[in-house]
């Protein structure tokens, strides 16, 4: 089953238990245009290099297609056209007047110099330039991509566009335009709707343990969030490797261990790297045995399906928050929810960087720009909004809060696909 046939799964599950018409779950279950490109580029020692692109825009019934544009070597047809779903979904589980797309290139970008990196990103936009912009499909960063190639994106569609249009693209660098607060905010969303949870079930972050898969954009600055807020981060991992410990771990400390060995597999296993305190283990683990550990709670931040059917019935954690997109596969979610384990859905708990991306989009049409206690104020406020309206469908349906998310979210999508009046 492919990543879109599993998103796919996941949408007909939602519409049969909220009984939405056909006509509607045909709409949302094709993309409204499918973009591939190829990309020439001359590499820095003159040979020719052609690389394949795609931009998938999914639906834009809810307002201008939204997405990420990711450089990876896995990347392809069928994951950018899941992503792309999903950002619709995500879009509206929360409320946001934006559609859903996608974007991304086959590419290892760590093979490439930067000047390489820039012309292939360049080329790109000229592509697909008639497709994007403020008001069509706003692109912003993924996995392998960030501000300064967000910038690039943005300085090639001026040109090309023949005026200045910071609004083309989101997460760009501050002083280009960009929203306070972008950085954080998908790890930070996440948590709002976690606090949300302690608070409802009289939990509290000290008695709480947690480990992060992903110990990187999202989930290194999740974890940091998290022991600030009081939480016993005693795990983590990232593409290399991973480390448990029987201690409260320093975040910080584990991040600057990170960045001068690339990565936190060894970390640690010198207690003082991110402890000191007597009677302090770590221990070096795969990223598979990572997921197996004991915790109260298991952020999951890295890629898709780390979670299947065959490693499902082995998962201890009791809560599971979704800061990367689809890293439980439909098949396991069976699973968990017959084994007590409450699920945090992607499209809900890392809805964070859309929702500040919207704002960036705000801020860039009107010229004004807030200040980080307002971006805040207003994120938390939505992403604790669309936990509600999530529960209640939850227990409306009596159902997962995945299958919950979803019907929030079709439930919108309905309204304003029969407003529209095409059908």
């Amino acid at each position: 089953m492919s990543l879109f046939e599993s998103t796919l799964k996941q949408i007909r599950r939602a519409s049969d238990l909220m009984n939405l018409d056909q006509e509607v779950l045909d709409v949302l279950s094709v993309p409204q245009r499918k973009i591939e490109v190829n990309i020439p580029v001359r590499m820095d020692d003159g040979t020719l290099k052609i690389f394949q692109g795609f931009r998938v825009q999914h639906n834009n019934y809810m307002g201008p297609y939204k997405g990420g544009i990711r450089f990876h070597q896995q990347v392809d047809l069928q994951e950018v056209l899941a992503l792309s779903a999903w950002m619709t979904i995500k879009c509206s589980v929360v409320g946001i007047p934006l559609g859903g797309s996608k974007g991304g290139i086959i590419v290892d970008p760590k093979t490439l110099s930067e000047a390489e990196l820039e012309r292939m990103t360049r080329k790109y936009v000229e592509l697909i330039y008639d497709f994007i912009g403020p008001d069509k499909d706003v692109p912003a960063p993924d996995v392998n991509t960030n501000a300064k190639i967000m910038s690039w994106i943005v300085d090639e569609y001026s040109k090309i566009n023949g005026s200045d249009a910071p609004g083309v693209v989101t997460g760009k660098p501050l002083d280009k335009g960009g929203s306070k607060g972008r950085d954080t905010a998908t790890a930070q969303g996440g948590i709002y709707i976690l606090h949300e949870y302690l608070k409802e079930n009289g939990l509290n972050p000290s008695d709480t343990s947690v480990i992060v898969q992903g110990f990187g954009n999202a989930g290194g600055i999740a974890a940091m969030i998290m022991k600030k807020d009081g939480f016993n981060v005693i795990g983590a991992s990232d593409s290399k490797g991973g480390i448990v410990c029987n201690h409260n771990i320093d975040t910080d400390a584990l991040m600057n261990c990170k960045i001068e060995n690339g990565t936190v597999q060894n970390c640690g296993l010198y207690v003082s790297d991110i402890h000191g305190g007597d009677g302090s283990k770590c221990e070096a683990l795969s990223n598979e045995d990572l997921l197996e550990s004991e915790c109260d709670i298991l952020v999951l931040a890295a890629m898709e399906n780390q979670i299947t059917k065959e490693n499902a019935g082995r998962i201890k954690a009791k809560l599971i928050i979704e800061l990367a997109n689809g890293p439980i596969h439909p098949d396991a979610d069976d699973i968990l929810a017959q084994n007590g384990i409450i699920v945090m859905p992607d499209i809900l708990a890392n809805a964070g960087g859309v929702t500040v991306s919207y704002f960036e989009m705000l801020q860039n049409a009107d010229g004004e720009y807030w200040s980080n206690e307002k971006v805040q104020e207003e994120l938390k406020t939505i992403m604790t909004t669309a936990w509600s309206e999530v529960k209640i469908n939850a227990d409306k349906y009596n159902c997962t809060l995945r299958e919950a998310a979803f019907i929030t979210a079709i439930a919108r999508l309905d309204h304003k696909i029969r407003q529209s009046g095409e059908f």
